[in-house]
């Protein structure tokens, strides 16, 4: 299914907005044995229990004149913020040689969102990225969809 080489010692990030789950490949990039590095796991309710449904107000100073502002998506807000939490994790690890090289995983806006923020040195330890949500699958699901396959 994929077409990216997760080596022995590589990093997996699998995340979303929500979740992000760190593996370390203790096996090679046929066979991986994905071990947890490190969880993330934020509660991020749906904008409607995160703050105000009714839009703020602003009033001219000069005349009667007013104004509605738009919504605040709480929740995608959270989703950044979670995303570039992400993102200073693959820095660090990365500037401190923690890391030599990562493959990340998650939907596609999740992924932009992480590599907007990710240093330049942890860009150049970007193996591959994968366009999937497979925060909810359990490791063997994750590892048989990394896992490259032999040739025929």
């Amino acid at each position: 299914m994929s077409a990216v080489a997760v080596h022995n010692g590589a990093w997996v990030l699998i995340g979303d907005g929500r979740r992000a789950l760190f593996f370390s490949n203790h096996g090679d990039a046929e066979i991986l044995d994905l071990r947890v590095v490190e969880t993330r796991v934020e509660d991020n309710p749906p904008t409607r229990e995160q703050g105000s449904d009714a839009p703020g107000r602003a009033f001219s100073s000069v005349g009667a004149g007013r104004s509605s502002m738009g919504n605040v998506d709480w929740h995608e807000l959270e989703e950044e913020r979670f995303a570039r939490a992400m993102a200073d994790r693959i820095n660090t690890a990365a500037e401190s040689g923690e890391m030599k090289e990562i493959v990340i995983v998650a939907p596609p806006k999740t992924l932009g969102e992480i590599r907007k923020d990710l240093s330049p040195k942890a860009l150049s330890k970007v193996a591959g990225e994968l366009h999937k949500d497979l925060t909810k699958h359990p490791v063997p699901e994750i590892e048989k969809a990394l896992a490259l396959k032999p040739p025929a």
